[in-house]
């Protein structure tokens, strides 16, 4: 199954390097894509509860879901993390 998810705060392609590297690591999640220009990540699954998975992921890294709250402390961790994807 493809779920695309609207997220908050991403920037640029370290960003999405970022995004990429940390959800292709959770179990039964593939064909993950990060468009920094729709602020979309759209990926494959097997179960449904790898959605919450992927989405507990994105807010820890700092990019949460469109229409969570999205406090300095997301925002100051988004840009650690896009730091991150751009080494």
């Amino acid at each position: 199954m493809k779920a695309i998810l609207r997220i908050q705060n991403v920037k640029c392609n370290g960003c999405a390097t970022t995004i990429i590297n940390k959800i292709t690591k959770l179990d039964d999640v593939s064909s993950v894509f990060v468009s920094v220009e729709d602020n979309t990540i759209s990926f494959n699954y097997t179960k449904v509860d790898q959605i919450d998975q992927v989405k507990s992921t994105l807010k820890k890294l700092g990019y949460p879901e469109e229409g969570e709250e999205n406090s300095i402390g997301q925002k100051a961790k988004s840009f650690v993390s896009c730091a991150i994807g751009k080494l």
